[in-house]
C-alpha cells in the first residue's frame, strides 16, 4: 500500500470512528420514553497510582500529606472536619462551614471550591471528573491506618 492510500484509509478509519461516537453520544443524549431523569452520575472509579502523580502535577505546590504549606496537609483528610489541620491558619468561611471530608465532598470541593463554600482561600478546581476520582483515590489511600 503506498503512503497515499494509507494516508486516505486511516482518514476514512478515523471519520468512521467520529460518526460513530456521534451517533453514540445523540443516543445517549436522548432519553428513552418513561426513563427517570439521574440527579447525579455514578461516582467513577479512582486510580490512585494516577491519583499520586496528579497530586504531584497539580497540588503538590500548594500541600504536602506531612507539612502545613500555603494549604493544609492532607494524610488522614478522610473523615476530617474542614477547618481543623493544627497550627494552619483557615478562611472563617472554611472553618464555619462544617463540612466533613468524605469521597462524595472532596469532589464537589475539588469541582468549585468557591462554589461549595464561598469566601474560602482556595480557588483552584480540578474540572476533570476523572482527575478528581483518581485524585480522590490517592487521598484515601494515604489516609488510611498503616
Amino acid at each position: 500500500m503506498s503512503p497515499r492510500t494509507a494516508n486516505r484509509s486511516g482518514r476514512i478509519a478515523l471519520a468512521g470512528v467520529l460518526w460513530l461516537m456521534a451517533l453514540s453520544a445523540t443516543a445517549l443524549a436522548s432519553p428513552q420514553p418513561g426513563a427517570a431523569k439521574a440527579v447525579r452520575a455514578a461516582p467513577l472509579p479512582g486510580d490512585p497510582h494516577r491519583g499520586a502523580a496528579i497530586y504531584d502535577a497539580r497540588c503538590s505546590a500548594c500541600h504536602s500529606l506531612d507539612a502545613n504549606r500555603i494549604g493544609p496537609s492532607h494524610r488522614g483528610v478522610f473523615g476530617r472536619r474542614a477547618g481543623t489541620v493544627p497550627n494552619f491558619t483557615y478562611s472563617p468561611a472554611l472553618k464555619a462551614s462544617g463540612i466533613v471530608w468524605t469521597a462524595p465532598n472532596l469532589d464537589l470541593w475539588l469541582s468549585g471550591p468557591t462554589k461549595m463554600a464561598p469566601g474560602v482561600a482556595m480557588g483552584v478546581r480540578v474540572a476533570s471528573p476523572q482527575d478528581r476520582a483518581d485524585l480522590i483515590a490517592y487521598l484515601r489511600q494515604v489516609s488510611a491506618p498503616h
